[in-house]
């Protein structure tokens, strides 16, 4: 269908990077703030946060959890106890050292060097450290265990490379701290928030994800285990979407985090860390936008109706208006996806095909338009944003009786969200290479494979150290990085191709965001 005149004037295939910056701003989801690395999330961004952030809660708070909140600042002294923690943040810190302001005399302002923080504090870039110091508090005995935290925050890690969404230096997210009596308690929670994540990345967010460890190198810094959903983008990259981090005993011990034991004794516990952020938008944006823009499956849609009056500023608005205000009641009374359906009546005063394309821009599931003959035929024109054209290469609406609308309604947005998730599974499957046996082999194939290259599946020794090392820098050359070991891999059967040792396990090479 060549000829389709898409509403965006960047296609995916042309520039994936430039495509992605305009659907954010066609779909009016956010904009620079002025703050090298920070955004402003707009109301149509921030609204399809709100339904992530209401469906994890859910989901987190099932398990147990309570929310709490944690000081933005973070005391340095608090870092440096945690040697390999501060290492791997360091260079992301912002750190505060004064208190006041003055006038320099020229017309701007300098910090007031009477002013100067007897200890600099630094802008919470992750909260292990300062929720260490509570739970060394709060917990006296096993009776006190498991304790199960999780808070909603912002971050800041003053990234050098920025991408609204993607990577930014303050970024909205999740963030859960756990502490338990032994080591397989804190492994098990650990599985089981990835599970968390895992089941609200494919069933909210309608992205196929693959979960799995980390290797060592790509460890969140001081933890023992960490685990990860990746998930592909529409450009063969993959997306670390979500992870969850076994601790061990390292915070425990930095922290002073002990309890008495069921014999008397005193004992450290064992700690678990894992998060999400608003990471996660860009990921459904790269998951599920296409050429006309945003598609937004309607589990975190804002509006998952939208119906467009056309109205004219003519007296007969009026009962037009009363003809869509039935539709939207209608709608609105029932279910779908185990919630009430979110519809609005854009009201707007403009034309209808400049609003229309607005929603379509925006990605909300279903568009329903209603014009004088609509009301008078008591049919309404409805469009599925998941399948928005024709053969003819004409927007692809039906035309059901206003109740016939209406009572497809649940049915409809649960098929669009299955729709969008068997669109990404099956691009991703159809993207996993599985028979790159050397190193040679693998250069090859990302040397010929440069438009869309996907994953490769590889066997795995799982080297450590120094051999470790070296295989970072060979991929690093390649712009790979190695993602993690999936569960429920196939075992391994043939040499690592990295070392020639015997492998243990498959591991996923990819690019990735």
């Amino acid at each position: 269908m060549s000829n389709i005149r898409h509403a965006l004037s960047v296609k995916r295939a042309d520039d994936f990077a430039a495509w992605y910056q305009e659907v954010i701003s066609a779909a009016d989801m956010a904009e620079e703030s002025g703050v090298r690395g920070c955004m402003v999330i707009k109301p149509w961004g921030y609204g399809i946060w709100e339904r992530i952030q209401r469906l994890m809660d859910d989901r987190i708070k099932a398990t147990g959890h309570d929310n709490c909140y944690f000081p933005i600042f973070i005391p340095l002294s608090n870092f440096e106890r945690e040697a390999a923690h501060v290492e791997g943040f360091a260079k992301e810190m912002a750190v505060v050292t004064h208190h006041r302001l003055i006038a320099d005399g020229k017309g701007g302002l300098i910090p007031d060097p009477e002013a100067k923080l007897e200890e600099p504090l630094v802008v919470r870039p992750t909260s292990e450290t300062i929720i260490g110091d509570a739970m060394a508090r709060w917990i006296q005995s096993w009776r006190d265990l498991p304790l199960l935290t999780n808070q909603w925050a912002n971050v800041v890690r003053w990234e050098m490379r920025t991408r609204m969404f993607l990577r930014t230096s303050e970024f909205l997210w999740q963030e859960g701290h756990t502490a338990h009596e032994n080591a397989a308690d804190a492994q098990e929670h650990t599985l089981r928030m990835l599970e968390v994540y895992r089941a609200c990345a494919e069933d909210d967010l309608a992205m196929p994800v693959i979960a799995g460890e980390k290797p060592e190198n790509e460890r969140f810094p001081g933890a023992v285990e960490t685990w990860s959903i990746e998930a592909m983008m529409q450009d063969g990259k993959a997306l670390q979407a979500g992870t969850s981090h076994y601790l061990g005993t390292n915070f425990a011990k930095a922290s002073g985090i002990q309890y008495q034991d069921r014999e008397g004794g005193q004992q450290y516990c064992h700690t678990t860390s894992w998060g999400v952020s608003t990471r996660l938008i860009g990921g459904v944006i790269m998951t599920h936008g296409d050429d006309d823009g945003l598609r937004v499956p309607p589990a975190i849609a804002p509006h998952q109706v939208v119906i467009l009056p056309m109205l004219r500023d003519q007296p007969e608005d009026a009962a037009l208006l009363e003809y869509c205000e039935a539709l939207r009641a209608s709608i609105s009374s029932q279910f779908a996806l185990g919630e009430k359906i979110r519809v609005l009546l854009d009201r707007k005063p403009g034309k209808a095909a400049t609003k229309r394309w607005d929603w379509v821009r925006k990605g909300a599931p279903v568009i329903i338009e209603v014009g004088g003959r609509d009301m008078e035929s008591k049919v309404v024109s409805l469009l599925r944003r998941d399948r928005l054209w024709a053969e003819n290469g004409k927007p692809d609406f039906a035309t059901p009786s206003r109740d016939e609308a209406a009572a497809a309604m649940p049915a409809m947005l649960g098929d669009i969200q299955q729709s969008l998730f068997n669109e990404a599974a099956q691009r991703r499957d159809a993207n996993i290479t599985r028979d790159v046996t050397t190193m040679d082999a693998l250069a090859a194939f990302y040397a010929d494979n440069q438009r869309y290259p996907g994953w490769v599946e590889v066997q795995w020794s799982r080297p450590t150290g120094a051999a470790l090392d070296a295989v970072v820098e060979k991929l690093k050359a390649l712009k790979l990085t190695v993602r993690n070991v999936p569960l429920g891999a196939m075992p391994a059967d043939g040499a690592c191709i990295f070392t020639g040792e015997p492998a243990v396990e498959r591991i996923y090479v990819a690019r990735s965001y």
